[in-house]
């Protein structure tokens, strides 16, 4: 039961948002014939502790500041009594610690100028909601979620088995972040009331519910037009634009009105049509 619920907090519907960069990155990487798998898989091992991180201390500064009370998502473990806050902040923590060793691996196998990448990420994963003024309580989630788990995963992903920075890195990276910022807008448009209600001014509540739905569906057209532009560099890149099928359940259930619980699914959907894109991207970028 105690493992459930923890699986439960770290949120696995938000976990393709770490394993997509790290698949593109290394697509880059194998196209450029320097795939490198231990680098790979610590790069892998960094995203998802972050990612897990982050939505731990996510629902302990959340919990202790009562914004969970009234909200309409899964549970929360703080907010829920699950466990205490101290116990989510410690664990939190560990995540962070975690990413924080895996990442020193990583800079000793390429360059140490990646601890201050790993520490500016650490320090946004914290803040999003933590300290004082967290970011994410005035509508700049969505900013830093492109930065860190598009631009930062993916070129980063790519410089560990390739040793330098290319534009191609930066073009790919671009639908990789828009589909993470994809997943925030699902969660903090089903959030719209408890949010508000909180005092928690994420962009959603600072736009509204119709403006968040045409921001939500607008990103999903430009994401698969960045998709489509990888082939100036990439020429199968355009083989990504096989996970449109898999966008068009969660537009539908946008676009349908779905509020509060009604939109927990388009959310599993929408970490559906990432991992549809890491595949088709990533592979079409390798080859």
């Amino acid at each position: 039961m105690s493992f459930s619920i923890w699986v439960a907090g770290a949120r696995p519907r938000t976990l393709p948002a770490a394993v997509v960069p790290v698949a593109v990155g290394t697509g880059v990487a194998i196209s450029a014939g320097h795939f490198r798998l231990l680098e790979a898989l610590l790069a892998l091992g960094v995203a998802l502790s972050l990612q897990v991180a982050s939505n731990l201390s996510n629902d302990y500064s959340d919990g202790i500041r009562g914004t969970d009370e009234t909200r309409s998502g899964p549970v929360r473990l703080v907010a829920s009594g699950a466990k205490s806050p101290e116990v989510v902040k410690r664990a939190a923590f560990g995540f962070f610690l975690l990413a924080g060793i895996l990442g020193l691996i990583l800079a000793a196998l390429t360059t140490y100028w990646l601890i201050l990448v790993g520490a500016a990420a650490i320090l946004a994963g914290w803040f999003y909601t933590g300290g004082p003024k967290p970011y994410g309580y005035y509508g700049y989630g969505e900013l830093f979620v492109f930065i860190f788990f598009g631009l930062v995963a993916v070129v980063g992903t790519a410089f560990v088995q390739i040793g330098e920075v290319n534009l191609s890195e930066f073009l790919v990276a671009f639908p990789v972040g828009i589909s993470s910022v994809c997943l925030l807008v699902v969660n903090n448009l089903r959030d719209i009331p408890s949010d508000s209600g909180a005092g928690k001014k994420t962009l959603a509540v600072r736009i509204g519910d119709c403006a968040t739905r045409r921001l939500y569906i607008t990103l999903i057209v430009v994401m698969f037009v960045f998709v489509a532009l990888s082939w100036f560099y990439f020429r199968f890149g355009p083989l990504g634009l096989l996970a449109i099928p898999f966008s068009l359940s969660p537009v539908k259930a946008i676009r349908s009105g779905a509020r509060g619980k009604e939109l927990i699914p388009a959310l599993s959907l929408t970490g559906r049509m990432q991992l549809a894109l890491a595949l088709f991207f990533s592979v079409g970028i390798a080859i």
